[in-house]
């Protein structure tokens, strides 16, 4: 077998500080992650099953090496304590289950918050690896190639723009659905080579620490949604959530999260307070040029001045639409680009659309409001109707 995952800081940053603040606010938390894919493979996941399991046994055999603890002590906003967790830190193959049924391929992970939460990532990155290692990978890399040049050229040709306020920036945001490892570190190593003005750096902890780039993230919807089954007011888990993440970083980190159950239900909670504290705010769905409007106007009405702010967008970009959007916002405000998919598998081949989900916490069910219909998550009705009804979103269809 030949391993997908040989290092356990080839996953996304943000795993990391999600999982800091569970282990120092809610280390007792239990929860429930399952996979999903969203569209039709040209074959059933099932097949893949033997290849997982084996995977998973190698993940679970992996730890944290001294370089990688050192990397990690070295950023700033990780503390101490939690590097010495993780040096002693070992998935347990327990607490990870593989299976079919039928033509669905099941994956959950069921346990401890955070012994199961960094789970995520890995299984991902094995299942679209393993999915995409069956099709003509000599074709896929020469049409991956071709088509990265095509983006290096269009940000060249962008060069001749006149500048607006503020830069151009974008990350990659590429490992839970990269056409492979290698490939990954190909793209990322070649757009910092050719666009250093423009490439800022990648969500993927290894690479970033590899090719001295500035690894990116702060949190995602598993952090908010967690908060729902904490017990609080379901009306104040947002606030709480947001809340105790200032408390963790005080200052780093400060790009908040608004979908979780909607843009106009969080900018209700994202008061003067959450406004001066956080540095910016992240669109991941939902039309991005409302969204940014929204944004900006909450900002007026709170009179902070949005280019002390940034935006960041990261729902399924391409460099063209980065581009529409840099224009039409960064004369105003600050902005960042987090593209995944079109960086890490543009390789002419349709990509698996899969996420692996926090569907359950304390044994209650959690969920999110998405803005776009085929995004929100939760299987169970009663739930999803009481937060629609709490927080006053309507159904989409």
């Amino acid at each position: 077998m030949q391993p997908i995952i040989e290092s356990l800081l080839d996953t996304d940053l943000y795993k990391f500080t999600m999982w800091q603040t569970m282990l120092h606010r809610h280390p007792q938390t239990q929860a429930e992650y399952s996979f999903v894919c969203r569209n039709q493979p040209d074959y059933p996941l099932t097949e893949l099953l033997a290849e997982v399991n084996a995977q998973l046994d190698h993940l679970c055999s992996l730890r944290f090496q001294p370089d990688e603890l050192r990397y990690l002590r070295g950023l700033r906003f990780i503390k101490s304590d939690f590097v010495d967790f993780l040096r002693i830190f070992q998935f347990q193959r327990e607490f990870i289950t593989a299976h079919s049924e039928g033509d669905t391929l099941v994956i959950q992970a069921i346990g401890p918050q955070v012994h199961v939460m960094a789970f995520e990532i890995f299984v991902l990155s094995i299942v679209n690896e393993l999915y995409f290692r069956r099709f003509d990978q000599r074709a896929a890399i020469e049409q991956g190639r071709q088509r990265l040049q095509s983006k290096i050229a269009l940000l060249r040709d962008f060069e001749k723009e006149a500048p607006l306020r503020h830069p151009f920036e974008f990350f990659d945001f590429g490992v839970r659905r990269r056409f492979s490892r290698d490939w990954q570190t190909e793209v990322v190593g070649t757009l910092k080579r050719e666009l250093p003005q423009y490439f800022k750096g990648t969500s993927n902890v290894l690479l970033a620490k590899e090719l001295d780039l500035v690894p990116i993230g702060t949190m995602a919807h598993e952090y908010l949604q967690t908060y729902q089954a904490l017990g609080m007011a379901l009306r104040d888990f947002q606030r709480a959530a947001l809340e105790d993440w200032v408390q963790e970083y005080r200052g780093d980190l400060g790009v908040a999260l608004t979908d979780v159950v909607g843009m106009d239900a969080f900018l209700a909670d994202f008061d003067l307070y959450f406004a001066k504290l956080f540095d910016g705010l992240r669109h991941d769905s939902g039309d991005p040029f409302i969204w940014g409007e929204k944004a900006l106007a909450h900002y007026a009405k709170l009179r902070v001045d949005p280019a002390s702010k940034r935006l960041v967008f990261s729902d399924g970009l391409d460099i063209p639409t980065a581009l529409r959007l840099y224009r039409t916002f960064a004369g105003r405000t600050q902005t960042g680009f987090g593209i995944g998919t079109n960086l890490t598998n543009d390789m002419g081949l349709t990509p698996i659309n899969i996420v692996m989900k926090l569907t359950e916490c304390n044994a209650k069910p959690v969920a999110k409001l998405s803005d776009s219909p085929g995004k929100t998550l939760c299987d169970n009705a009663t739930f999803m109707a009481y937060l629609r009804q709490v927080f006053n979103v309507q159904a989409t269809a």
